[in-house]
């Protein structure tokens, strides 16, 4: 049965990948949609305080309901279509172990050091069982050391993602655009099709659970979510790097890792505990200008929306120029958000 299977996914890449993205949208949205009765007959809930951006007590732990629609998905790849990678079945089990500790982290707190080892330990496990292919770096970068700045990329973006999901939408919005580019670069590049269904199925997770995470948010992500997100995403980019489009793979992400890493470096450069809670995020400054959930998330949607299109002109051989680009629609989404402002 499963050679056939194969063999379909061979033939009908496209058509698979489809039914895979069109299963894992329902799962999603059916499964987030029953946690929120019962995190919220649990009194499992989200109350507000002085560092968060909603007004009223939400259910949280949502991610379940995505990874829920995921990580089957990755894993029916995984068996199921031909020249996978080797990595795939690690990645999900690490995935897993990341998004039970996480769920821990979200209904006890954990410190940061032990969440860091986790996550640390997630990685080096991948990166062990299943090497990425080729460099990250473009070569620029001896292979031992290639592997470890890949590394603590991987890392970082893992927690960047998780400071990321502070308002309804956001970290959705993201990872939808993350998959629906790799997506694009897969079929522009003549990529093995398991990467159009890596692609579709994580878009279709996060469109699933959007539905319940617009604005106002009926349930939130979670660290359970959003770190675990993180650490899947981090290795289909970096895969991505890997397979001979590293600025793509650098584009579709730019927004959230230059929010994450220049709010960082501002706070370093203050002394300030860079672990600790804070409202200073440039979507964080949107917000507090006056600026709704749902605007900020919606033009981070079209910011969103122009990376793909620009992972399209790298894709059809402009690659400097579409990172260029980038990195001014990026500088001026920056802009915008800081400068903020009320738009009744």
């Amino acid at each position: 049965m499963s050679m056939s299977i194969s063999s379909l996914i061979t033939l009908f890449p496209l058509a698979s990948a489809l039914l895979f993205a069109f299963v894992t949208f329902l799962v999603s949205h059916q499964v987030t949609n029953l946690l929120i009765g019962v995190f919220t007959q649990r009194g499992i809930l989200d109350h507000p305080n002085s560092r968060s951006s909603h007004q009223v007590p939400t259910p949280y732990g949502g991610g379940i309901g995505l990874l829920s629609g995921l990580l089957p998905s990755w894993l029916a790849l995984s068996f199921l279509a031909p020249n996978t990678p080797i990595a795939l079945p690690g990645v999900i089990c690490a995935g897993i172990f990341l998004a039970v500790t996480s769920w821990i982290d979200d209904r006890r707190g954990l410190h940061p050091i032990p969440r860091l080892f986790v996550q640390s330990l997630c990685i080096a496990l991948v990166l062990f069982l299943g090497p990425f292919k080729g460099p990250i770096f473009g070569g620029f970068l001896p292979p031992y050391f290639d592997t470890f700045a890949a590394a603590i990329l991987w890392l970082w973006f893992i927690n960047l993602f998780n400071f990321m999901d502070g308002i309804d939408g956001l970290a959705s919005v993201q990872t939808a655009a993350i998959g629906i580019g790799v997506f694009i670069t897969a079929k522009i590049g003549n990529l093995e099709g398991h990467w159009l269904a890596l692609g579709l199925t994580t878009s279709a997770a996060a469109i699933g659970f959007l539905r319940w995470n617009w604005h106002p948010a009926k349930i939130f992500m979670g660290d359970v979510g959003s770190a675990t997100l993180g650490f899947l995403l981090g290795w289909l980019l970096l895969s991505l790097a890997a397979a001979g489009h590293p600025v793509p793979a650098l584009i579709l992400p730019l927004y959230f890792f230059a929010d994450a890493t220049l709010t960082l470096f501002r706070r370093m450069t203050r002394g300030e505990a860079v672990w600790r809670a804070h409202k200073e995020h440039f979507y964080q400054m949107a917000i507090q200008s006056g600026l709704r959930h749902d605007q900020v998330s919606g033009i981070v949607s079209v910011c969103c929306l122009f990376m793909i299109a620009l992972t399209m002109v790298a894709m059809r051989g402009l690659p400097s120029a579409a990172l260029v680009g980038a990195l001014a629609a990026v500088a001026l989404l920056l802009f915008l958000l800081a400068k903020g402002g009320p738009t009744e």
